[in-house]
């Protein structure tokens, strides 16, 4: 079973780049090896197109409306163009709808490697267990919720990086429509359902959300009360992922630092913690209800 890096929730790094904050496109993982090779394969294709045809760089970069110096990263390998670069490139180069056939691999590296991972594990468990104490879990946050949060990082992320970071989480989101239906248990923080980020209207909204998903049949969904002086998920967050074959992984902030494990003791461990704090949560029903009361008071 693999182990995935990291999370996508909150205002992790998702992997995304942080230089040329004015450039489209984005910045190319060096630890995806998959990802390095198809960007490299696309910039090579891109490259040998236009010098087919005659055509130096600038003039290039004049035509498609991009700056010189981002031809030649893309054709370098070193950034991951945008669908529109590519439609705009096959134009140009009169490539008949090679180039903007490419657009189909792009698609497939333009979210960062532990996002995929993470997605890739969350399309096949059969159930999903996510404790979150500082924000609304990933998986149920709104594009704009989404993108206050992610907005709030320092230093900040390029606009460009924001929304790709906004499209891989909501691109998760697909698991709460698979079939079958895996089972998906949620504890969330009083706290930070409080907390307006994005303004009024954004946060009603995420509430909305929440009671929206809070009433799916395959999908629990807990708060956790101020009132609860302490709980076993002091330490940080806690996701548990199980398989099919019995298998699972899981991670928490506050074991194992931090790291992913497929330990069946420290898996043990995890799910002492995360059903300890189930059971000190309030039920699913009052939970939606306070739910409600809240946005009834926004």
């Amino acid at each position: 079973m693999p182990v995935y890096s990291g999370v996508a929730s909150g205002t992790d790094r998702d992997g995304a780049g942080r230089e040329n904050a004015h450039e489209p496109g984005w910045e190319v993982d060096p630890d995806d090896d998959w990802g390095v090779a198809v960007i490299a394969t696309v910039g090579r294709q891109l490259k040998l197109r236009r010098e087919a045809v005659g055509m130096r760089a600038p003039d290039f970069a004049a035509a498609v409306g991009y700056g010189e110096d981002l031809v030649y990263k893309i054709e370098g390998g070193k950034r991951i163009p945008r669908p529109e670069y590519l439609d705009k490139a096959d134009e140009v180069l009169g490539a008949g709808g090679l180039l903007a056939a490419m657009k189909e691999d792009v698609g497939r590296v333009r979210y960062p490697k532990k996002v995929r991972e993470l997605a890739k594990l969350e399309a096949t468990a059969v159930e999903i267990g996510v404790y979150e104490c500082n924000i609304v879990a990933g998986l149920l946050q709104t594009p704009e919720h989404a993108r206050a949060v992610i907005r709030a990082a320092q230093p900040p992320y390029s606009p460009d990086d924001v929304e790709r970071m906004v499209a891989a989480r909501l691109a998760r989101q697909s698991v709460f429509d698979r079939d079958p239906a895996p089972s998906i248990h949620f504890v969330l923080e009083e706290a930070p359902l409080r907390r307006p980020i994005g303004g009024t209207m954004v946060w009603r909204r995420q509430l909305e959300r929440l009671l929206v998903v809070g009433r799916l049949h395959h999908v629990v969904l807990q708060v956790m009360p101020l009132h609860c002086e302490t709980h076993s998920g002091l330490d940080g967050r806690i996701e548990m992922l199980k398989f099919g074959d019995g298998t699972a992984v899981g991670r928490s902030d506050g074991a194992f630092n931090g790291r992913p494990t497929t330990d069946p003791r420290q898996l043990r461990i995890l799910e002492l913690r995360y059903g300890t704090i189930r059971a000190q949560a309030l039920p699913p029903r009052e939970s939606l209800a306070f739910i409600e009361r809240l946005l009834g008071e926004t």
